[in-house]
């Protein structure tokens, strides 16, 4: 395997490069089979290279060739390495993976949900409808492949037909979600069955479109990622043990060494001399296992235990060197060769350290597989087995006593897991264990960690298969000696249930209170007991209107009752301080917030238990009080009861008389309305016969004062004596309110006051709308024109109608009324103002402003007897585009004053100061279309309106 350097690599790359391919070379020639071995210039040249081109080159190399035999070759592990943690499916997640293998494939029992929708008659399909699910990684992946684009279609659909298709969705979708069989088979009635299995979740809803029953759909599908419950949510016990990478849980090497560790080729022994002689040497044991000791000679201590070893070198030292003595210790440790066989995640050959024991070695190997036993692992040495280890021992105990240490060519050998029980429920460690001599039930709880608190130990039952093979479920009582000591077998399933989550003996508040919760019932309790003070209750609670759900003991049916909370804790002891029962539930309001949070589902059981002889026990009310709405019915409810649930009356309410509609179903046949009149007035003042029971569907309208409202205000500003907003009454009157603000001021210019409208505004708003519409198919026809004409006036039209398009567009409405000087001052018909309005008086005005198609649009001095048209020669004449026969004058009060058509004339109209002169655009020479004329105008009088506003 030869690497070619391009010419454009560095120089020290392209050193490193040929450095690589030597020794590639030197490397692969053996690992293919080759006799040839690398010469000393190929060792020689990898020798010289650093330390961290040496360590890239060996891990590009690391690995090497199975074999064709399908053995493993042996591995050198360096200890410690970084845990890496397994995927769900139980792969680890290393370099290399691609995203493609995480996405999800569909398999046997998988639980789906299916979307369609009905193609479109024309156009592209609609993307499918996306199904909420569970998020987690897959189903992330999954929303991430994008979807197939539709190819626009054309569709011929009768009304029958669609009818038809849109009940075959129904149906469908009625039976969601689905669960695929075991098979990864989908069963639709309507198409029969379709393969499934090893398909993405994409690929799957492409094999359902592509169904013959199914191509008038576009069809959705989401994988339901459901958590196994029961006896599928059970895990085998002790297996997460090796969810990590097996190097982390290497032995370390820094420790002391152990009397009983036996010496072997390639230990060190550390040796000090002291005394006569002094030295300090490192020597290894050969591989005949003797001891090469200087001054006394080759020293046999293979297969000695180290506490031997240093006893026999301790003893010769002694006899042989007079007057020396010597300290030996261990240095670095061989590394051994073992074998972990049967159902490892790894099987093979391993050079592990010399002090790992036989959990190192598992550890190594990747763990076990879950078919593999973690109870009956055997040690093999020389071909008999020298010990057995229980890994429940250290895993339940942490007694690793049974962990022998391991020797050279030892087999680690991992049998199929033997027989099993599982137990799920109120237990410690709900999971699947592996029996080894346990056979009651209480042996199983003692492997499970025993029994919660919350545990049933009487009603716990044990399913297994009978010698028939028919499942069967047998009742024992594990907290009785009897049960406890019940036999069990392999495939057990053990279950423990809890007791029942309703508290008995309690009542329970909750809403709108400090401290909500379960609280002890006592005999004789009443509300003022659960709840002593107003204190108890958050800012803003409801104190006249407290529910309590209730249980009948007999047939646990629902009542609802309710309490005047402030009258109870003034009362107690009273009827008004309702006497409490077990497993009540007081519910306290909020008035901030609505009601129907807690209101909806009493009303919701309420409504399931009534029927045909017992009607919904519900009523209404409406109108003027604080919170309108439905309310349970309450034993002995009457109309202030109601009034009271509905938050008592609102200010605007009618303290005379209210309605009471009342429905009666006569002889089973019909329902028959009654409407009775109830005297709010006796009701308040504890008349009892006005004070009527309700019955069910009772329906109470509280009405509204007569004239009652919002306060209705108006503004003045400007030239008055005192300007401001100023409440008015019904049909009050504008000079009314200018009396009020004190008249007007010397400075005042009564003639251009301005007064708007809120009504007025809106009005106009809506004309814009409506004149923008039309203009904007005018200007599609003269476009239309435009294209089949060469005459430059359709195209000039057309620009002109783009622009006044464009103003329309960006006009605000004003709502100004035009009001005359006499209306003001009180010399005619007044005006009866109405609320938002607004008068603004502006100061004595001496411009008169000219507009339109002239020249230069400008405000000029008012001098008297000057004539329309000298004002429109000092704005620099009109322009070409002008119609000077329609030229108008707009006064300072927004009157307009029509011109007739000798424009130029001196003896036109009058001018008066605060006037504008308009000059439009001549419409008449461009394509007759008829709103122009009235949009110029529109827009030449709002800009006049909005001019004299803005002024203020």
């Amino acid at each position: 395997m030869l690497f070619r350097v391009k010419r454009q690599y560095s120089s020290a790359a392209l050193r490193f490069s040929s450095l690589l391919s030597a020794f590639l070379l030197l490397v692969a020639v053996p690992m293919a089979g080759w006799s040839q071995s690398p010469s000393a210039d190929q060792i020689e040249i990898f020798q010289n290279l650093p330390a961290d081109q040496q360590q890239a080159i060996m891990e590009s190399l690391g690995g090497g060739s199975s074999g064709s035999s399908g053995v493993r070759t042996d591995r050198q592990v360096r200890f410690p390495e970084t845990v890496i943690p397994r995927t769900a499916d139980g792969r680890r997640t290393a370099l290399g993976f691609n995203q493609q293998e995480l996405i999800p494939r569909l398999k046997g029992e998988d639980t789906l949900i299916l979307s369609l929708q009905l193609r479109q008659v024309t156009g592209p399909d609609p993307a499918p409808t996306p199904v909420p699910a569970t998020a987690d990684q897959a189903a992330q992946i999954t929303a991430s492949i994008p979807a197939v684009p539709q190819a626009p279609v054309a569709i011929e659909r009768s009304d029958a037909e669609t009818a038809r298709l849109e009940q075959i969705r129904e149906r469908i979708l009625r039976r969601n979600p689905y669960q695929l069989d075991r098979g990864a088979v989908l069963n639709l009635l309507e198409v029969g069955p379709i393969q499934l299995g090893g398909l993405t979740v994409d690929e799957a809803r492409q094999r359902i479109a592509a169904e013959y029953g199914l191509k008038d759909f576009v069809v959705g599908l989401t994988l339901l990622p459901l958590e196994p419950t029961g006896t599928a949510a059970l895990k085998p016990f002790g297996y997460d043990l090796f969810a990590g990478i097996a190097t982390t849980f290497a032995p370390a090497t820094d420790v002391p060494v152990p009397v009983e560790y036996v010496v072997g080729p390639g230990d060190t022994f550390r040796v000090q001399l002291i005394g006569n002689t002094r030295g300090n040497y490192n020597l290894v044991v050969g591989r005949d296992g003797q001891l090469n000791f200087p001054e006394l000679g080759p020293i046999a201590v293979g297969g000695l235990r180290f506490d031997e070893a240093r006893q026999l070198l301790e003893q010769r030292v002694t006899e042989q060197m007079i007057g020396t003595r010597v300290s030996v210790s261990m240095g670095e440790l061989r590394s051994i060769r073992v074998f972990v066989l049967g159902e490892a995640e790894l099987p093979g050959s391993y050079t592990v350290s010399g002090l790992s024991t036989i959990t190192n070695a598992i550890f190594v190997s990747g763990g076990i597989k879950p078919i593999g036993s973690l109870r009956n692992i055997e040690l093999k040495r020389n071909g008999e087995t020298i010990t057995r280890l229980d890994l429940y021992d250290l895993l339940l105990r942490g007694d690793t006593r049974a962990d022998a240490r391991l020797l050279p060519n030892d087999v680690i050998f991992i049998p199929p897991v033997g027989d099993t029980v599982g137990v799920t429920g109120e237990v410690i460690r709900p999971a699947t264990y592996e029996l080894r001599g346990e056979t009651t039930a209480a042996a199983l709880l003692a492997l499970a960690g025993g029994l919660r608190p919350t545990a049933e130990p009487a009603l716990a039952t044990l399913e297994r298969v009978d010698e028939s093979r028919n499942r069967t479920v047998l009742g024992i009582d594990i907290g009785g000696a009897a049960g406890a000591s019940a036999s069990i077998r392999n495939g057990d399933v053990l279950r423990v249930p809890g007791v029942r989550p309703t508290i008995e003996n309690a009542i329970a508040i909750s809403g709108h209170v400090h401290r909500p919760g379960d609280f002890q019932f006592r005999p004789g309790m009443r509300l003022s007991d659960a709840l002593p003070s107003l204190d108890e209750l958050k800012p803003n609670a409801e104190q006249h209107y407290v529910l309590i759900r209730r249980e009948q003991p007999a047939d646990r049916r629902i009542a609802v009752f309710s309490a005047d909370l402030s009258q109870a804790l003034s009362q107690r002891g009273s009827a008004a301080d309702i006497e409490l029962a077990p497993r009540d539930r007081i519910f306290v309001f909020d008035l901030e917030t609505g009601r129907d949070r807690i209101l909806e589902p009493l009303m919701r059981d309420l409504r399931m238990q009534s029927s045909f002889d017992e009607p919904l026990r519900q009523v209404s009310v409406g109108g003027r009080v604080k919170v309108p709405g439905q309310y349970p019915l309450e034993p002995g409810m009457r109309i202030s009861d109601l009034i009271r649930a509905g938050g008592s009356l609102d200010d605007a309410a009618f303290g005379g008389t209210a309605e009471l509609t009342r429905y009666d179903v006569v002889s089973g046949e019909a329902r028959r309305s009654e409407l009775l009149q109830i005297d709010l007035a006796r009701v308040r003042a504890g008349d009892v016969t006005a004070n009527i029971l309700l019955q069910p569907f009772d329906y109470l309208v509280v009405k509204e004062l007569p004239d009652w409202g919002l306060q209705e205000q108006v503004e003045l500003l400007g030239e008055v004596r005192f300007p401001g907003t100023y409440p008015i009454r019904k049909g009050e009157t504008l000079r009314s309110v200018i009396a009020r603000a004190g008249g007007l001021t010397d400075t005042a210019f009564a003639q251009g006051s301005v007064f708007t409208r809120v009504a007025l505004k809106e009005r106009e708003r809506q004309q814009i709308i409506d004149l923008t519409r039309r203009l904007e198919t005018d200007l599609a026809q003269l476009a239309l024109s435009a294209a089949q004409s060469t005459t430059s006036n359709v195209a000039g039209a057309l620009a002109v109608g783009q622009s006044l398009l464009a103003g329309l567009r960006s006009a605000e409405p004003v709502g100004r009324l035009v009001v005359d000087e006499r209306e003001i001052s009180g010399t005619d018909a007044d005006i009866i103002l109405k609320d938002g309005d607004r008068l603004m008086v502006p100061r004595t005005m001496q411009e008169v402003t000219v507009i339109g198609e002239v020249q230069s649009a400008t405000s000029h001095l008012y001098v008297s007897g000057r004539s329309r048209g000298e004002y429109i020669d000092l704005s620099g004449g009109t322009t070409q585009r002008a119609d000077r026969g329609r030229t108008y004058v707009v006064r300072a009060n927004g009157s307009v004053v029509a011109s007739g058509h000798a424009w130029f004339s001196r003896a036109g109209v009058d001018i008066h100061p605060g006037d504008t002169v308009v000059v439009p655009l001549d419409v008449d020479r461009l394509p007759a279309l008829p709103t122009w004329t009235s949009i110029t105008q529109i827009l030449y009088n709002l800009a006049v309106a909005v001019a004299a506003v803005n002024s203020f």
